[in-house]
């Protein structure tokens, strides 16, 4: 599939829009929204998407959807060449509402690279139209791994969640966190729990293995990132990251 010339008055029959660029270590694209739906897929490297509810890491087999008007940033681990698709919000029924990290399947990956090439997918051509629909159905079949990081929502957990993620000494204990964030240490774990699906601790275990994953996507040696990470052996890292995601850090670079 080649890339057409399109003007102006193609645009009301166009289902995906693509784009096609490459990013260096630590790059970032700023916070900002879009109109349409977008799958942003990194065919090389390492990505990670920030939204107000939550932020994911994602090698090349995962993707990150983000729907219509949802704000996110992204920052890019390592050399990384993104080719991210836009869904056109009307014409496709029954996609997600909120954002979610995608496995990406072998047939979904070849769509996405050959859309990427083509630019735009147009739904007066019969075969676009087509690789439009199996974009669609090949993502709502995809699974959802748990490489989330929820985002509370109240004053009190965001400021105790930004304590924990800036691993300040008010975030050593319960006791002091629930006292920074202004509430009592029962009351923090309920809103918590409630408000992100995992307790403070489950939380912090959370961001430091994904934080961990953004380091060894730049090339870090394992044994750095376990020692940065807090643990005493790079098996002690490993053990801790397989029990909470199932599977080890090695395999997660692996192509599925």
């Amino acid at each position: 599939m080649t890339r057409k010339r399109r003007t102006p008055a193609d645009e009301p029959f166009i289902l995906v829009r693509s784009l096609a660029q490459n990013f260096g270590a630590g790059r970032t694209i700023a916070r900002h929204a879009h109109d349409w739906h977008q799958l942003i897929y990194a065919s090389a490297g390492v990505l990670t998407v920030w939204t107000e509810r939550g932020s994911w890491v994602a090698p090349p087999h995962m993707a990150i959807w983000v729907p219509a008007g949802v704000e996110h940033s992204i920052r890019f681990a390592g050399d990384s060449a993104l080719r991210t698709l836009y869904l056109r919000p009307d014409r496709q029924a029954g996609l997600p509402g909120q954002c979610a990290a995608v496995t990406v399947s072998h047939l979904l990956r070849e769509l996405i690279l050959r859309t990427a090439r083509a630019g735009m997918l147009d739904e007066r051509d019969p075969a676009e139209a087509a690789i439009a629909t199996l974009i669609a159905d090949e993502f709502r079949q995809s699974g959802a791994p748990p490489f989330e990081l929820p985002q509370p929502t109240s004053p009190a957990t965001r400021r105790a969640a930004a304590l924990i993620a800036a691993g300040a000494p008010e975030a050593a204990g319960i006791a002091s966190l629930a006292r920074a964030a202004g509430l009592g240490t029962r009351a923090l774990e309920r809103r918590f729990l409630a408000e992100t699906g995992m307790s403070p601790g489950r939380w912090r275990r959370q961001h430091i293995l994904l934080g961990a994953l953004e380091r060894l996507a730049g090339d870090e040696p394992i044994k750095a990132v376990a020692a940065a990470s807090g643990y005493t052996t790079p098996s002690a890292f490993t053990a801790a990251f397989r029990a909470a995601f199932g599977i080890t850090p090695a395999r997660y670079f692996q192509p599925r």
